[in-house]
């Protein structure tokens, strides 16, 4: 395909505030970027999660492996860790029962001599705990509990929260084999993983507390294992981590997008393609057109976790609305052909749906937004690989060939 997008971005390059495209060249595609707090991190081309100034882009190199690779750009939606003291373990806000932390044992994932081991004593009771109890949770909310975990003498434990005072949601690890029952595990190199386990509240709560770690082990006060980066937080996945001391952390929403430039979208019609993992928390914007909201093309997950792409003319009500009938995960290649009669859905090479319906804007769409706030899902949380805008319809073969 010789076809030249208007638009083309592979996150590479950037400086304070923008993201650099690499068409058009004369810097008139390049993206604004921001976000209101510093407490932003990375898994950066070193291998270490690392802190992001305020305000610049998130080139993040993690891959499954635990190894970097090529970045990609992450955009995430706002989130808070709920727990204070996230990496001091030793501190009074956690209660320890059968066991003893020491802190600066060894190399964390972000690369200082910050983690903490947990070590089981030789008491003879319950199994061995770290934990902290909330004073209150809302009924009905989805939370997230995640912590990063290293062996050192022993492998297996679990990592729970609690709700009316039984532990309802339970995600148990082995580190020599790496994997998990009840919850994910994430690679993070150099022997540490990232374990993680949600679940709903019920309708009643009552004594809801956090296990970070919880371990039937070899009781010679000697044996241990290696724990850091401990966060609690509302939706279905474990984002970014956000460290805490004295208090709960937010981290603000990523805001990427370019206006006024109606001459780099195609107006009756064009091609949008993303190379995409949208990380499935929930209903949310991937990216969108817009003058306003009531003309708009996006390209969204919706309350099911699917892919869809749908065209808005008049508020909130969509003029056409093409959707993958199937959650799909992992990495993505998207893209939606627009064209009043004729509007194309491809995914990884397949066709998902095509739509004859007729429909016009009232106004031209003049920006892109990545990620959105403000719209008709809202932002979610995902690794930008590639963007690309055509001011064309691709045929249905072009299609195909490109999210191949």
């Amino acid at each position: 395909m010789n076809i030249v997008p208007s638009i083309e971005m592979i996150p590479a390059k950037y400086s304070d505030g923008i993201l650099l495209c690499q068409e058009p060249m004369d810097g008139s595609g390049d993206l604004s970027v921001t976000r209101a707090t510093t407490v932003s991190t990375r898994f950066n081309a070193a291998g270490f999660i690392e802190t992001v100034t305020s305000g610049l882009p998130r080139l993040d190199y993690y891959t499954s492996d635990g190894t970097p690779g090529c970045p990609a750009l992450l955009v995430e939606a706002e989130a808070t860790n709920l727990l204070q003291r996230s990496e001091d373990f030793a501190n009074g806000y956690w209660a320890k029962s059968y066991g003893v932390v020491t802190f600066g044992t060894t190399i964390s994932p972000d690369g200082t001599n910050d983690a903490t081991t947990y070590v089981i004593d030789t008491g003879v009771g319950i199994d061995s705990a770290i934990e902290r109890t909330f004073l209150s949770l809302a009924t009905g909310t989805t939370h997230t509990l995640s912590l990063f975990v290293k062996k050192k003498d022993y492998d297996t434990a679990s990592i729970r929260f609690y709700t009316d005072e039984t532990p309802t949601f339970i995600c148990s690890f082995n580190l020599s084999t790496a994997t998990v029952t009840g919850g994910t595990i994430q690679n993070y190199g150099n022997g540490w993983y990232r374990v993680s386990v949600s679940g709903t509240t019920a309708a009643t709560v009552t004594n809801p507390k956090v296990e970070l770690i919880r371990a039937a082990q070899i009781r010679n006060s000697v044996a241990g294992i290696y724990i850091w980066g401990a966060q609690f937080e509302t939706g279905r996945i474990a984002t970014s981590y956000i460290p805490t001391v004295a208090s709960t952390v937010t981290r603000d929403a990523d805001v990427i997008n370019k206006t006024a430039i109606s001459g780099l979208i195609g107006q009756a019609e064009g091609t949008v393609y993303l190379e995409v993992d949208a990380l499935f928390s929930g209903a949310s914007d991937l990216f969108c057109f817009a003058r306003a909201t009531a003309n708009t093309i996006s390209i969204s997950k919706n309350s099911s976790n699917r892919i869809q792409a749908t065209v808005y003319t008049s508020g909130p009500s969509s003029a056409l609305n093409i959707a993958a009938s199937s959650t799909v995960s992992g990495n993505m290649k998207i893209a939606f052909a627009y064209k009043s009669g004729s509007s194309a859905l491809y995914i990884n090479g397949v066709q998902i749906g095509t739509s004859a319906t007729a429909f016009s804007f009232t106004a031209a769409l003049t920006q892109i937004n990545i990620n959105p706030t403000g719209f008709f899902e809202g932002p979610g949380n995902q690794r930008l690989n590639a963007l690309a805008i055509y001011k064309i319809v691709l045929s249905n073969p072009e299609l195909a060939s490109l999210t191949t």
